[in-house]
């Protein structure tokens, strides 16, 4: 239904597909094409490295709060994550789950299981739409942090996890600092197994 109403605005605002394909890396490090609402154009890739200088965020990934290469629409269906929608394709095709971590991009796996000992237990899940790193810190997250939320959801896996995750993924929305991640040097972003959980376990 969404797509009804996101591809026309897609399509009129800059020349291009309507969806975005990407191969992603998922459980046991199986490879597979991971799909967006196209939010950039069609020259994005191209115009990163003008764009390097303005990095955001060290290490691999890279960000800018005001990147020129998002469309307008872009810019709306990213605040709201309505670009997100179509992995709901990769969940019926078995690609991705609700809940999970993040689907990486196949050029940083390498790198990330060099510099990041522990990022190979991430392939040990199915990976999801959504988790504790796309709550607790959307936008300029280290690798660092993403992945210690990661291993905490992972450490902690329960139905009921899962059910409050989707639950507070609502929430994030109407967050005013939903884009801004969290300080470094704060370590109390690492949320707190609950009662019932630690029983379970």
């Amino acid at each position: 239904i969404a797509t009804i109403f996101v591809a026309p605005a897609v399509k009129l605002d800059s020349p291009g597909p309507v969806f975005f394909g990407q191969t992603r890396v998922g459980k046991n490090g199986r490879k597979f094409t991971f799909y967006k609402f196209r939010s950039m154009y069609k020259d994005a890739e191209a115009r990163k490295k003008e764009l390097m200088a303005s990095n955001e965020v060290k290490g691999l990934m890279f960000k800018m709060e005001d990147d020129p290469r998002i469309t307008k629409v872009g810019k709306f269906i990213r605040k709201t994550s309505i670009d997100e929608l179509p992995q709901f394709w990769n969940i019926l095709r078995g690609d991705m789950s609700l809940v999970g971590p993040r689907p990486e991009m196949l050029e940083n796996i390498t790198r990330y299981k060099r510099d990041l000992p522990e990022f190979h237990f991430r392939e040990r899940m199915k990976a999801g739409l959504t988790g504790y790193a796309q709550i607790e810190g959307r936008y300029n997250t280290s690798p660092e942090d993403k992945l210690a939320l990661d291993l905490f959801y992972i450490e902690g896996f329960s139905l009921w996890t899962d059910m409050k995750l989707l639950l507070r993924t609502v929430t994030v929305f109407f967050r005013p600092d939903a884009t801004q991640g969290f300080p470094p040097e704060n370590s109390s972003f690492i949320p707190k197994h609950d009662k019932t959980q630690e029983e379970e376990q």
